[in-house]
């Protein structure tokens, strides 16, 4: 089968150029950018990667198309890293062999990985570690133009970060809802232990409840301990209105003031017990301190705002550049 998608693969590319020599396959213009030119060599080297890919888990009937529609990609990634090189040299922006040095240590250390697990992972690509420095300067030359022309002109109003954190970390209680967190300790009903099993969780439910009426923070409690789906949000159920709540957890919420722990309920398979933040109408809830998740934001937004801005500028880019895929 690999055969018969390295014979396709090659078809794709290279059956209307049988009249040409090797050298001239290789050299073949598939695209000019302004006064630059991708050849089809660059197409393969950069994509071999995904064409291997395609060729391994693509259906034999879906190959060809798979496979155009790879390089389609593949070529206008080359595009656009041509406009930003093209850029760059306007702007006299250039990458020392210190500075790619440099990048590449840094990726050994967050990847934790030595260089000559480094070399071994990109032998197994099939990439040489000069074409992967190469691969390396391209970026950082992209990086540092993004910081000339993007990343200086950034500038995120406290006003932002505040609408943010307004709808993302508060919530307003409808009329008839409760604003709840919830912990809760499940058994298997059919495991053959299920007597044991259940015990157990009761007596956990006791001991966490016991921990959060002491004081102890419940989302974190929730996340720590809670064996619900919710307890990656901390246990976070929303705002729950009073016809989506089974009775006898409507009963429970009902008897539990805001800041209190209720008391632990019984389910067909589990314990639970809640924290009721809110039951009044039109009070907004905090889900965490404002100053608490600040930088956070901040980041978020910044980083939207520079994909947004990059994008808008390298169409701006393009749409000034000669473009012509041949």
């Amino acid at each position: 089968m690999k055969l018969i998608y390295n014979g396709l693969f090659f078809l794709i590319f290279f059956a209307s150029l049988s009249q040409l020599s090797y050298g001239d396959i290789v050299d073949r213009v598939v695209a000019i950018v302004n006064d630059d030119v991708i050849t089809l060599s660059e197409v393969n080297e950069e994509g071999k990667p995904l064409f291997q890919r395609v060729a391994e888990q693509a259906p034999a009937s879906e190959l060809p198309e798979a496979l155009k529609q790879v390089r389609k990609t593949v070529v206008d990634q080359l595009i656009e890293k041509k406009i930003m090189l093209q850029e760059a040299e306007k702007a006299n922006i250039t990458v020392s062999g210190e500075e790619i040095d440099k990048a590449l240590e840094h990726i050994l250390e967050r990847n934790n990985t030595t260089i000559k697990q480094f070399q071994d992972q990109l032998a197994g690509m099939g990439m040489t570690e000069e074409q992967y420095r190469k691969n390396l300067e391209n970026q950082v030359l992209s990086s540092k133009l993004v910081n000339y022309e993007v990343r200086s002109k950034v500038i995120i109003p406290e006003s932002k970060i505040i609408d943010y954190y307004d709808t993302h970390y508060t919530e307003r209680v409808g009329k008839g809802g409760f604003y709840i967190l919830q912990i809760g300790f499940i058994w298997d009903n059919n495991a053959p232990d299920r007597k044991t099993l259940k015990e157990e969780a009761g007596k956990k439910a006791e001991r966490i409840r016991s921990l959060a009426v002491t004081g102890q923070d419940f989302r974190e409690l929730a996340w720590k301990y809670s064996d619900l789906p919710s307890a990656t949000d901390g246990g976070d159920l929303g705002v729950v209105k009073r016809d989506d709540m089974p009775a006898i957890m409507l009963d429970t919420i009902s008897d539990t003031q805001p800041g209190e722990i209720s008391r632990i309920i019984e389910t067909p398979s589990g314990y639970q017990f809640f924290k009721v933040l809110s039951s009044q109408e039109g009070e907004i809830i905090t889900k965490v301190p404002y100053e608490s998740v600040k930088d956070e934001i901040y980041d978020t937004l910044y980083q939207q705002e520079i994909k947004a801005r990059f994008e808008d500028w390298l169409k701006r880019m393009k749409s000034r550049s000669y473009i012509k895929i041949l």
